[in-house]
């Protein structure tokens, strides 16, 4: 209910800026600097204008209370189903064009036919003695000014229904899973929207000039020119600053949305296929709709790709570990503990999706060692070793030869540094501490635990508790001492609740 209040005090605070500027300040200096009466007949005059007022606010008033009612019902109702949602969130999109209706229709009417009947009245009655032409001089100058108020109200409503559809769409989705779209349905064209406002932006100050002048020509030649041109110079001002307005207004309208695709093409560009909210009632909506509809291929594109690079990731690591009986799985167990502590040390979720696929690469390299040596059941030469010893480089080098290349770029790092030791021994660079990549850091911790714990031709794996006091003892020396604290801990944090289970 907070959201239409906000809305209801917004358009309240827009009808007062556009009665203000089109009726207070244009129309009052138009008819303080133009009409030369008495102050009796100003008076009267002024309670023309009051009485009309009383009239035109209550015709407006009940126009306007219509025109909110299927947008307050679904504010009223606690748990308003999904029709009466979808008519306010059309209705919504209305409320700029009705608005324009309001002010040519109550507000207009509702004002000047009663100062018309009342004015003539009073001319009759001998209370106003200025023409009788001025009366239609006025009526078409109340045209005039309810055009200049209409087009005002219209870009302000704009502006404060698009809260409102967010509110709308937000609720429909939480409540029922759908998302209101308008889909391309226009309410207001953009040629339409643009042609009224520029013919209005530019003959508004002639036309107000030209009714000026009329009424000032009946006592022209009792004017001084310095009287003329002062009077003349605040009437133009005035039209100046409308078209002034009018350009803003309209100009907004079209920038708005535009800067709105520009910022959802640079989420694109960035990688981020996110879509863009469809807030707009004309040919901008049929765009946006069109753009978020690339948006939705494009993911859906991206989510297949990603699920075939998965695919490819996991059937290479399942290739590799079917040379040796001994180690299938290898590569897969070695990417879950990898998530695991990637996880406890609060990486983001990309950081571990790239971490998970480095894991499952991690013994590429071994495709290049030999069978004989690579499945040799018992203890390797120091020659052999050293062969083994070879596969961190041989795995960036097989991952180089990948196009693009940039797509390869972020395994490299952990590929090659996974047997980097802590403490400066490892291989294949002798890195020390920090300057091990991170990802190296952290399968480093895994691959020793998998490898520790499971089988080999020679021997049996150990047990769990076991390696974990391995690596323990190892933290600072072989493994990080943070990434390797984590994991033990977290392991045996699980072992002892399931001995309690």
């Amino acid at each position: 209910m907070q959201l239409y209040k906000s809305f209801l005090k917004q358009l309240v605070r827009n009808y007062m800026i556009g009665s203000i500027a089109a009726v207070l300040v244009v129309g009052g200096v138009l008819l303080v600097t133009t009409l030369e009466i008495s102050f009796e007949e100003g008076a009267r005059l002024m309670i023309i204008l009051a009485i009309s007022f009383m009239i035109m606010s209550v015709s407006e008033l009940s126009v306007f209370l219509k025109q909110l009612k299927p947008i307050r019902a679904v504010f009223e109702e606690e748990n308003p189903d999904l029709d009466l949602l979808e008519k306010a969130y059309l209705h919504v999109h209305r409320m700029p064009r009705l608005a324009v209706y309001r002010i040519f229709g109550p507000h207009l009417l509702g004002l000047s036919l009663p100062a018309i009947l009342l004015t003539l009245w009073m001319m009759e009655q001998g209370k106003l003695s200025f023409p009788a032409f001025y009366i239609w001089l006025a009526s078409l100058g109340a045209v005039l000014l309810a055009s200049c108020h209409a087009m005002i109200e219209f870009f302000l409503t704009i502006a404060a229904i698009r809260p409102l559809i967010k509110g709308i769409r937000r609720n429909a989705l939480s409540r029922y899973g759908v998302d209101f779209s308008l889909e391309g349905h226009v309410f207001m064209a953009i040629r339409t929207k643009f042609l009224l406002s520029t013919m209005l932006i530019g003959t508004f100050p002639l036309f107000l000039f030209s009714l000026a002048v009329q009424i000032r020509l009946e006592g022209l030649n009792k004017i001084a020119p310095q009287q003329y041109w002062g009077w003349a110079g605040v009437v133009l001002l005035l039209g100046v600053g409308f078209a002034y307005v009018g350009a803003w207004l309209l100009t907004q309208d079209l920038q708005r949305p535009i800067r709105q695709l520009y910022r959802a093409m640079n989420e694109i560009k960035e990688g981020r296929l996110i879509q863009t909210s469809n807030l707009y009632s004309d040919e901008f909506s049929t765009l946006i709709a069109g753009f978020n509809m690339m948006v939705r291929g494009l993911q859906v594109r991206e989510e297949r790709n990603r699920k075939l690079l998965d695919s490819y990731f996991a059937a290479l690591a399942a290739a590799l570990d079917a040379r040796d009986p001994y180690t299938a799985g290898h590569s897969l167990r070695v990417a879950e503990y990898s998530v695991l502590i990637g996880r406890l040390a609060g990486l983001s979720e990309e950081e571990i999706d790239l971490l998970r696929k480095t894991a499952l690469l991690h013994d590429i390299g071994k495709i290049g060692v030999r069978d004989h040596i690579l499945l040799k059941e018992g203890k390797l030469t120091e020659e052999e070793f050293n062969q083994v010893k070879t596969h961190p480089q041989q795995g960036e080098n097989i991952l180089l030869q990948i196009e693009p290349a940039d797509a390869m770029a972020p395994y490299l790092e952990g590929v090659r540094s996974h047997h980097e030791r802590y403490d400066g021994c490892g291989y294949p660079d002798g890195l020390k501490g920090k300057e091990i990549p991170l990802f190296g850091r952290i399968i480093a911790v895994a691959d020793a635990y998998d490898a520790m714990t499971s089988d080999r031709p020679y021997r049996s794996g150990m047990r769990s508790a076991d390696a974990l006091n391995i690596l323990e003892e190892g933290k600072g020396t072989q493994w990080d001492p943070d990434f390797a604290g984590m994991f033990v801990n977290y392991m045996k944090s699980e072992t002892k609740v399931a001995s309690i289970r």
